[in-house]
């Protein structure tokens, strides 16, 4: 066997090492005003519901529906919810979300609750064919019997069934072939249910639950392997959560998160912003779909369970920072400034100020910053050239943005920005080339056609 396995990973290659996963497929564009406006139909729960002899257990099923962010991508902007029809663009093909309401021809009202299961938990439909793990099953194994229990009654009771069909996925070939998937799934997916660490206390316990399973959050932050596949799945092993790149943005490790207090861990994810950050990318859907729905407690679970983890080792460049109060000065003096500098005060200054420190829950803070110091400067680069806009939640409904700076600013320019950023102050970080922000404007118009 273990000369088998090498030999059927190669030939299995070709078809299982699509961007299967939702880490790996193109993430959709910061939604405009327009857009936000257009949001999934969220109210898609009978009226009945609230009569029926199942309604806290559909209730509760919603909430854990809402912790697994079933609805940004089984949704599409202004349709009913959980219809599916969202195009995830593999780079072998479009995958389509599937309709995931009640409805008997064209959703899963047909589905067993078994059948249910081993969609959510294998990637296996109810036909015997296997989903692309563009849905995160490899994560969603760890559900408990009980939760899934609450998922169904929901999915079944709960939601509107709607008689639509969305468009058909289309893979080129040998990506079509969906039982390469079971070869994947041989290879990589788990089968073990969530096991909870000796010695943990019940919040950490929680915690570990909502991130492993149901949050999935290793599908984005845990970096791949060369078929695709997560490198780790649990806490117990260093790689996980340890950071990664989704759709050419440097993803962050989430371990310890030492930059950041547990009160910041559970703002961010409330409110997609605290005392020195605000959410840009494919976060930005996470925190308004999900996570701002989390209940308090569940929000602090998750900070507990990440702040206990043991930290990715700082890589600091081997670069002089200018130091924070050298850097203020210059700028204030605004004498002898290099083009970086001069860019800066031009373009940001306005809003984050000569000191980097920004305005508390409004501007984030550059002096510091975990996007800044990355050792993959690809999040910053989209921010810089594509702007950003953080969500609308129940805790903070004002949405700041951000305007991009593309269209004013060459590849040159963009990149001796990007490098003062990460070297000013006291940042720490490797210099930006104009490659680097070639490559990522080159995908941003990719992604725009």
């Amino acid at each position: 066997m273990k000369l088998l396995k090498p030999l059927l990973a190669t030939a299995a290659l070709a078809a299982v090492t699509l961007y299967a996963v939702s880490g790996m497929a193109v993430p959709a564009p910061t939604p405009s005003a327009s857009d936000v406006a257009a949001a999934p139909v969220v109210a898609a729960t009978p009226a009945a519901v609230a009569s029926s002899p199942n309604a806290a257990l559909i209730s509760r099923g919603e909430y854990l529906a809402r912790a697994g962010d079933c609805i940004a991508c089984h949704s599409t902007q202004g349709k009913p919810a959980f219809a599916g029809g969202l195009p995830i663009d593999s780079g072998h093909g479009i995958i389509y979300s599937t309709n995931i309401t009640p409805d008997k021809q064209h959703g899963i009202g047909n589905y067993s609750e078994q059948q249910f299961a081993e969609a959510v938990r294998k990637g296996v439909r109810a036909d015997g064919s296997h989903l692309y793990p563009a849905m995160p099953y490899t994560s969603y194994v760890k559900v408990t019997d009980e939760d899934m229990h609450a998922l169904y009654t929901f999915f079944m009771e709960g939601v509107k069934p709607v008689a639509t069909t969305p468009p058909e996925t289309s893979m080129s070939f040998p990506f079509n072939l969906r039982f390469g998937m079971g070869v994947w799934n041989w290879f990589f997916a788990t089968t073990d249910p969530f096991k909870p660490v000796s010695g943990w206390n019940a919040q950490v316990t929680r915690g570990a639950y909502l991130v492993e399973g149901l949050g999935h959050c290793g599908s984005c932050h845990t970096p791949r392997g060369f078929a695709m596949n997560e490198k780790a799945s649990n806490s117990g092993e260093l790689a996980f959560l340890s950071g990664g790149e989704l759709g050419g943005w440097g993803v962050p490790s989430l371990r310890g998160l030492p930059r950041w207090t547990e009160q910041d861990i559970v703002d961010y994810l409330q409110t997609g912003r605290n005392q020195t950050s605000a959410v840009a990318g494919e976060m930005t859907e996470v925190v308004r779909h999900s996570t701002a729905y989390l209940q308090n407690d569940d929000l602090h679970s998750i900070a507990t369970y990440l702040k206990g983890l043991t930290p990715v080792p700082d890589r600091a460049a081997d670069v002089k920072p200018q130091g924070a109060k050298e850097t203020a000065a210059k700028l204030t003096n605004a004498e002898n400034l290099t083009l970086g500098e001069r860019l800066y005060l031009d373009n940001c200054a306005a809003c984050h100020f000569v000191d980097g420190k920004g305005a508390t829950r409004v501007f984030p803070v550059l002096d510091g910053a975990t996007v800044i110091n990355a050792d993959n400067p690809n999040a910053l680069i989209h921010v810089i050239l594509q702007g950003a806009r953080t969500p609308s939640t129940e805790k903070a409904p004002s949405v700041l943005v951000m305007p991009g700076f593309g269209h004013r600013l060459s590849d040159s320019e963009a990149a001796t920005l990007a490098t003062f950023l990460r070297q000013g102050w006291s940042n720490r970080a490797a210099p930006v080339s104009e490659r680097d922000v070639a490559k990522v404007r080159d995908k941003l118009i990719e992604q725009q056609h």
